[in-house]
């Protein structure tokens, strides 16, 4: 067994380890995708549904979301920005970034003090430096937030894309000495 790995019971469940193997690569494109996922596994879109959300609460997932590959559809910038906003403001700032078209991210983190005292994070597409810079001066103003530090970390590379791997099940199910 990998000593790396920590066993974790759910996924003593073969189904449980068949629905992660069945995400792994992405969610099918279509209307009903837990439906899609559910038919391949001999289950149904609600069990498909709980058995996620089981996942999730039980720390095996950490979260689901979407892989946007920006350069694809044209966006060469892309920036994080990373804001230092009071921690009893942080729920409603979020809900304004979060709810404008052109965020893609919005997620809470934890402050690195004293020398990363940023705790929410947006990031921002654009077809150009230019419209990002843009794009951050209309959150600033549309969300009242220029008394906020923050800064704006630019991409200077492309990493490769892709959703969450578990394919360490494998180690982790195997129970050989």
């Amino acid at each position: 067994m990998d000593m790396n790995v920590i066993p974790h019971p759910a996924l003593d469940d073969p189904l449980n380890h068949a629905l992660l193997q069945a995400i792994e690569g992405g969610l099918p494109l279509t209307a009903q995708p837990y439906a899609v996922v559910g038919e391949r596994l001999g289950i149904s879109e609600q069990e498909v549904m709980a058995r996620l959300q089981a996942l999730q609460e039980q720390g095996i997932i950490k979260r689901m979301g979407i892989v946007v590959r920006h350069r694809v559809l044209g966006y060469r910038a892309n920036a994080m920005v990373v804001w230092d906003v009071p921690d009893d403001r942080v729920a409603e700032t979020g809900c304004c970034l979060g709810a404008i078209p052109f965020v893609t991210l919005c997620y809470r983190r934890p402050r690195r003090l004293p020398d990363w005292p940023y705790n929410l994070f947006t990031m921002i597409h654009g077809h150009n430096r230019e419209q990002v810079l843009a794009r951050l001066d209309h959150l600033v103003k549309h969300c009242g937030m220029a008394a906020f530090a923050h800064q704006a970390l630019f991409s200077r590379r492309c990493f490769k894309q892709r959703g969450a791997r578990y394919t360490t099940l494998d180690a982790q199910t195997d129970k050989s000495p």
